[in-house]
């Protein structure tokens, strides 16, 4: 493992930090991709400083991508970079089409040019599914995306297995299953309600407003997660797999979850609001990682009731500091 240099496109989001983490451990050399316009806090990968080596470039620009995959000669890339929040994609269709599609053909082509022998793990995402044919979902299960990014993100798995299939590219595409921390955005609906319970239970709010409690997610952690996608990058043969806890909860129970972690009654607190409800919904996802499990050896390690605690924890530290 020692000697191994891995490139990663976004690493400053929640799986690129854990990725970054994860990989530093293995005695790799770990190039983060930010974007030159960037905006986004660093504030994920603030305590890796020193370790994790940050590289200028855009997934929009192809000859940024060249000189990067030149200038850093990576046996492995990892690109998590995406407009990765859906309900942002409704309003940014055709920026989110660019980032989460195009993107991906462009850093495919730019390893095509420079490292054929570069292995290349894509991320693709559960929303592919949307309006599910099949429960539980697994590697053939047909996609029926219900949103702009599920939609992109079907173009980007898709030109994945083309450039494997066409090129001969190691290309895998991990279709991962909702994976939450306490890094999480603020905008995602699992850190939205750890957050939420935090700042009720220390009286800085008093209402929680949330879209449907009866959507349905195969939530797992993303700690878990990003070990998946290094283990299907040391394979013999590339593939693609499923990764999910083959389990899933409602958003009512994980509200359940996280209010009773700070001994509160959610129903005095929590109200469902027409406006938070998506153009078109996706009611029930839940992943069949017995592939993952049969091929890889992987599991998940931490529940879904520990996640969520770890969360709550989490943010109380974070608003009791401020």
């Amino acid at each position: 493992m020692a000697g191994k240099t891995a490139l990663i496109t976004g690493v400053t989001g929640q799986d690129g930090s854990y990725l970054a983490e994860f990989l530093l451990d293995k005695g790799y050399k770990v190039y983060g991709m930010v974007r030159r316009s960037s905006v986004e806090k660093f504030d994920r990968i603030a305590h890796l400083e020193g370790k994790l080596k940050l590289v200028q470039g855009d997934l929009l620009d192809q000859f940024s991508l060249i000189s990067i995959l030149r200038d850093t000669r990576p046996q492995e890339v990892y690109n998590l970079a995406a407009q990765s929040f859906v309900p942002t994609s409704w309003a940014q269709p055709v920026l989110t089409s660019e980032f989460t599609a195009l993107g991906v053909t462009k850093l495919l082509e730019s390893i095509r040019i420079v490292d054929p022998e570069i292995r290349f793990y894509q991320a693709s995402s559960s929303e592919m599914f949307g309006k599910v044919r099949e429960t539980p979902q697994n590697e053939l299960t047909p996609f029926y995306p219900r949103s702009p990014y599920g939609v992109s993100k079907v173009y980007g798995h898709y030109i994945t297995v083309n450039y494997r299939e066409s090129y001969g590219l190691f290309a895998v595409s991990g279709i991962l299953f909702n994976h939450e921390s306490p890094r999480r955005g603020l905008e995602f609906v699992t850190r939205k309600v750890t957050y939420g319970a935090a700042s009720i239970k220390l009286g800085l709010t008093q209402e929680l407003l949330l879209g449907n409690l009866d959507a349905k997610r195969d939530w797992g952690y993303a700690g878990d997660y990003v070990r998946a996608m290094w283990q299907m990058l040391q394979q013999p043969r590339a593939d693609d797999y499923v990764i999910a806890t083959g389990h899933t909860r409602s958003v009512r129970e994980l509200v359940e979850v996280a209010f009773d972690a700070v001994g509160l009654d959610w129903k005095k607190h929590v109200r469902s609001d027409q406006s938070y409800f998506r153009p078109a919904e996706v009611d029930l996802l839940i992943g069949d990682a017995s592939k993952a499990k049969r091929v890889l050896g992987w599991e998940p390690e931490v529940s879904f009731e520990e996640m969520i605690r770890m969360m709550v924890e989490s943010d109380l530290k974070l608003l009791r500091n401020r």
